[in-house]
């Protein structure tokens, strides 16, 4: 599945960017102590995090070296902005995942200024790090901390004929795990960050299923004040944008909860969100899901 298709750029990436702040918003209340940002936390510790610094910038030589020039054996997978490659640090310790902009896709400048705006700013452990970016000439490279166990994509519907399914822990410490990230996103970032393309392919896991979320190219400011949404091009994946802003173009946090439903479904009944291999009436998951409850309704009923 792709996103909807994003040509013709507002130019405003860097102004909403900028107004971002790492910092919460204020609340009548004081809240309680956030454990979970602390580096010391044992879900930190569990994700693998490693602390925040300021985003590095690489030339594309370096990046070269680390990726063995980009060499098909180093190829972890490729998206909407391009292919991403494993690579290794010159010390050979660190291992990074390097993503490279395909120059003749959808996504281009926009989504990569937004990209890296947006992950220098925001930090959570439930959101993969950025490390570093490369602007070097035409070539335009995203630098992220490697994700061992891959995209819940990948375990969940293109899983090898020998690899397990995720048991029922796995796929509920996912899910908890990508709440808590758009949570951050909605409730502690000011302004509030609206994800706008969650799905299972943009849901990363680190050791023992820990998820991150990834690719914030078409990450949003959300609506500040008096404001009730922000209106925009609609984005998104066929599938997982929520019918009311497909149809308004108004853009709301709720948007993204829409999109948490749809993958949560996928994670309980192991189907794709769309998916025409299957019969008339069940392609679409969430159609599915609901013809199947409002058929059980009356029985319950009785």
């Amino acid at each position: 599945m792709s996103c909807f298709p994003c040509s013709g750029s507002s130019g405003k990436a860097g102004e909403d960017a900028a107004a971002l702040s790492p910092s919460p918003r204020p609340s009548a209340a004081k809240p309680a102590p956030d454990r979970s940002n602390s580096r010391s936390s044992s879900s930190v510790r569990r994700g693998g995090s490693i602390p925040h610094g300021p985003a590095k910038i690489f030339t594309f030589r370096e990046l070269a070296i680390a990726t063995k020039n980009f060499r098909k054996d180093c190829l972890l997978g490729e998206g909407g902005f391009g292919r991403v490659y494993k690579g290794h640090m010159e010390n050979g310790q660190q291992v990074i995942a390097v993503k490279q902009l395909d120059r003749n896709g959808f996504q281009g400048n926009r989504e990569f200024l937004v990209e890296v705006l947006m992950l220098s700013l925001l930090h959570h452990p439930n959101l993969v790090r950025l490390i570093g970016y490369c602007a070097d000439g035409d070539q335009r490279l995203l630098v992220y901390e490697y994700m061992l166990l891959g995209s819940l994509e990948n375990h969940l519907h293109d899983r090898p004929p020998d690899r397990e399914p995720l048991d029922w822990n796995a796929r509920m410490r996912i899910a908890v795990g990508a709440a808590k990230g758009l949570e951050y996103l909605h409730d502690k970032a000011n302004p509030p960050v609206i994800y706008r393309d969650f799905k299972p392919s943009n849901i990363l896991l680190s050791e023992d299923y820990y998820p991150k979320l990834s690719d914030f190219g078409l990450a949003k400011l959300g609506p500040v004040g008096e404001n009730t949404h922000v209106s925009t091009r609609v984005m998104g994946t066929y599938g997982y944008c929520a019918p009311e802003y497909a149809m308004t173009g108004q853009l709301t946090v709720k948007s993204d909860v829409y999109s948490f439903g749809v993958v949560f479904l996928e994670l309980v009944t192991g189907r794709r969100a769309i998916d025409h291999t299957k019969p008339d009436g069940e392609s679409n998951l969430v159609a599915w899901v609901r013809s199947t409850a409002l058929s059980y309704l009356p029985s319950v009923l009785v």
